[in-house]
């Protein structure tokens, strides 16, 4: 039997607080137990939206062509951020089927020989930071030697983006996904990295920069180089082949660059406060370090790593979700985080599991918005937590948790330092 619509539902105003750690956000928690289908009032923007908390309905929701990230674009939605973060043309706002074309253009940087490639230049990259960290000594900042310039690194790579403007990209990524520096600062920040990719992607049609990648000291060039596979090389191909648009080019580089660099490199530091307050966990990672890339999906499950919820959805007509009809016309946002917590579908959700039997959490989105860079993620996560106690066996904290400063105003949670000691 059909629902009618909830109009009379009410309307929960929710402005999402700076939390600490791994605090979960109370407000979803309750959402999750109480009204899993229910009406809210972020800070900016205007009027209602629907949050959907339960497992099942934010992975129908997610994967439903009935809820539009298209219709999105020029729509007021109420939101955390004062500004809206994707850009005009991105696969992040595409529906399918353009958003299936967009996405199979990006998939040509993401190969298994790229990432063989890129999991070999990750090591060194880590290696090289770890080096750099020993040498300086204790108590040393995570965040400023290991957790910000790996990632950035491994985007700059995949990107095709020379190491000297890798400062600026990351300046950009974090400008952009910040709710707290406002909107002028934000939008001005959104035209540079487009007018950067913009150039970084026409020098690529124009021949400029399909030079041979820069070889690693010590490392020999092969007797015939392998065509380029980052990602300028491969949306210039894209669009010389007619599969892809130029400005259409330039939002996937966007939304590569603003997810690969602020997302990870706060992820990763969660990850490691995680084990660093977990000893037991730690200790069973490091006498079975097979476990690694088992206690990454679990620790990717168990993270509350965003504060409140990413980009909302429209629907197109009336669709029933979970009991309760959304009204055609109505934004939609999914919670991936609570969708992680769901005691239906993860027994004792609040307990961090290494042995959990299955991971179907959703950390990197679900249906066609997937996260493109997962595997990347993972690969970056995998070796940090493997190389960063292989060379310092009794890393902990240097200072107690409570002292620990927690970001402000950042869509994505993470420590503002993470002092360490061995």
């Amino acid at each position: 039997m059909r629902t009618t619509p909830r109009t009379d539902a009410t309307v929960h105003s929710w402005s999402p607080p700076d939390l600490c750690g791994l605090d979960f956000d109370p407000f979803l928690a309750r959402m999750l137990h109480e009204e899993p289908v229910a009406r809210i009032r972020l800070p900016h923007g205007a009027g209602h939206a629907w949050l959907v908390t339960r497992h099942a309905d934010v992975k129908f929701v997610s994967a439903d062509p009935r809820f539009s990230r298209r219709a999105v674009m020029g729509n007021d939605v109420t939101r955390v951020a004062p500004h809206f973060i994707p850009m005009d043309g991105a696969m992040g706002v595409a529906d399918p089927p353009e958003q299936t074309r967009m996405r199979k253009v990006v998939a040509g940087a993401f190969t298994a020989r790229a990432m063989r490639r890129l999991r070999e230049r990750a090591q060194q990259v880590m290696d090289g930071l770890l080096d750099a960290m020993e040498q300086q000594g204790p108590p040393a900042d995570l965040m400023a030697l290991v957790h910000r310039p790996f990632p950035l690194a491994m985007v700059g790579e995949l990107l095709g983006a020379p190491a000297e403007d890798w400062p600026r990209l990351a300046h950009w990524s974090d400008t952009v996904l910040s709710a707290a520096v406002g909107r002028e600062a934000s939008e001005q920040a959104k035209a540079e990295i487009a007018g950067y990719f913009a150039d970084l992607i026409g020098a690529c049609r124009s021949g400029a920069a399909r030079l041979p990648r820069q070889l690693p000291p010590g490392e020999e060039a092969p007797r015939e180089e392998a065509p380029r596979e980052d990602l300028a090389a491969v949306l210039a191909d894209g669009i010389d082949t007619g599969r892809i648009g130029f400005d259409e080019a330039v939002g996937l580089a966007a939304l590569i660059l603003l997810g690969g660099t602020h997302a990870p490199d706060n992820n990763s530091a969660n990850m490691v406060f995680a084990l660093l307050t977990h000893p037991g966990h730690l200790a069973r990672l490091r006498a079975e370090p097979e476990l690694v890339p088992r206690a990454v999906e679990e620790l990717l499950r168990y993270i509350p790593h965003r504060n409140a919820v990413g980009l909302a959805r429209i629907a197109l007509e009336d669709v029933e979700v979970g009991g309760v009809t959304i009204p055609a016309g109505d934004a939609v946002y999914v919670s991936y985080l609570t969708a992680n917590r769901d005691p239906e579908v993860f027994a004792d959700p609040e307990r961090l599991d290494f042995d959990r039997p299955a991971f179907p959490h959703v950390a990197f989105g679900y249906g066609p918005h997937y996260c493109p860079g997962a595997t990347l993620a993972r690969m970056e996560a995998e070796i940090l937590l493997t190389s960063l106690w292989d060379r310092f066996p009794d890393l902990r904290l240097a200072v107690p948790v409570e002292e620990l400063r927690w970001q402000r105003g950042a869509l994505i949670r993470g420590p503002e330092a993470l002092p360490v000691r061995w």
